[in-house]
């Protein structure tokens, strides 16, 4: 876990450098000059870039800024087809079906690129000649458990799920995980509709590790996950800072980019930076073995690592900024979220969710036994 300290602790540094660079109106025509070179200069340098054609992205819905992805359209001519999925499982079974080759660059999370990488067959290795701005990369966020060599993957959306809640709701000192079971908080809290996460922080609150494997050990921690459900107002995946903005629930367990926005609509709102330890996880751009535009697909990485271009992303997908010459070019409000800096002095241990092998169906099992409750 040493390693994902470091990451997070990057992060922070990143955002502290930020701190120092004055007090104009913090949008990206004020920021300094970077000594990176400009956008278009840096973009001549990728080689192989297809002239115009097209490129299939394979994605979440919403999670790449539209501006960012007309820059490219603009710059190289290349036509954008964009296809969602609603979960990895999702986009793993479509990867691996006949229309496998129907995808040039997906964004995928850390768990299921390690499945990927060790079922071979699926992964194209980058070819880092023609993304020269991979580089850029903050060594921070490399080097991880799914991709030891940093063979095929780029960082694209690095953050953890953050406790967030009304304090003029709340009336209970929430510290961690465990608080959210606090009988005051009945009907109060909206969580993701996540099983990993939930029954993950609910091992947490037993000192156990989110990629518990033991049957015994999920058993008491599916006894523990059914006293929580008095608790729960709603279990959803997408707009849950409206629920805590319109008063509905009080309390949220929510990813990153959801913490952040409903900071940014109610900065009265506090953070939690749960006791028990945090969970971690990183979205990262990864290229299909039978991309049918791969020139066009490492074009592309390398546009997104341009500094420039990077701020723009993690600005408005609103996760930690994976990109280490970008700092000078994001806005100040993106350092000022508590969702996006965290402090060294209130870290506690972070951890990947990884892939549990024939322990998923057990996971499984317990949460469809949770929402049917």
């Amino acid at each position: 876990m040493k390693k994902i300290l470091s990451l997070v602790l990057a992060a922070a540094t990143c955002a502290g450098l930020l701190a120092g660079c004055g007090s104009g109106g913090g949008s990206e025509s004020s920021a300094p000059q970077s000594s990176a070179a400009p956008a278009s200069e840096a973009s001549s340098e990728a080689g192989g870039t297809e002239s115009g054609g097209e490129l299939n992205i394979f994605t979440w819905d919403g999670y790449f800024p539209q501006d960012v992805l007309d820059g490219y359209t603009e710059q190289f001519g290349v036509k954008i087809n964009m296809s969602n999925f609603e979960s990895n499982e999702e986009m793993l079974t479509k990867l691996e079906a006949a229309n496998a080759g129907d995808y040039d660059v997906i964004v995928a999370s850390d768990y299921i690129i390690d499945i990927m990488r060790r079922k071979g067959g699926l992964l194209k290795e980058l070819d880092k000649e023609k993304i020269p701005n991979f580089k850029n990369i903050d060594p921070n966020f490399q080097s991880q458990f799914y991709d030891p060599e940093n063979l095929y993957t780029v960082p694209y959306g690095p953050g953890t799920p953050l406790i967030v809640y009304d304090p003029a709701l709340v009336n209970v000192d929430i510290k961690g995980y465990n608080d959210l079971w606090n009988p005051e908080l009945r009907d109060s809290v909206v969580m993701m509709d996540d099983a990993r996460n939930v029954i993950g922080i609910t091992l947490k609150t037993m000192g156990k590790s989110f990629n518990e494997t033991d049957p015994a050990v999920l058993d008491e921690a599916k006894a523990k996950l059914m006293e929580l459900k008095p608790n729960i107002r709603t279990l959803a995946m997408n707009n849950l800072q409206d629920v805590i903005l319109s008063g509905e629930a009080s309390v949220g367990y929510m990813f990153t980019a959801q913490v952040v926005m409903a900071l940014q609509a109610n900065p009265e709102l506090k953070v939690v930076y749960p006791e028990e330890g945090m969970g971690f996880g990183i979205d990262n751009l990864i290229v299909p073995l039978n991309a049918p535009h791969e020139d066009n697909a490492f074009s592309f990485i390398n546009y997104i690592l341009e500094p420039e271009v990077g701020a723009k992303v993690s600005s408005q997908i609103m996760y930690l900024c994976p990109n280490k010459e970008s700092a000078p070019y994001l806005p100040e409000e993106y350092k000022n979220n508590a969702a996006l800096y965290i402090p060294s002095d209130v870290l506690g241990n972070t951890e990947f969710i990884q892939d549990v092998g024939e322990a998923t169906e057990l996971y499984d099992k317990i949460w469809t036994e949770f929402k049917q409750q």
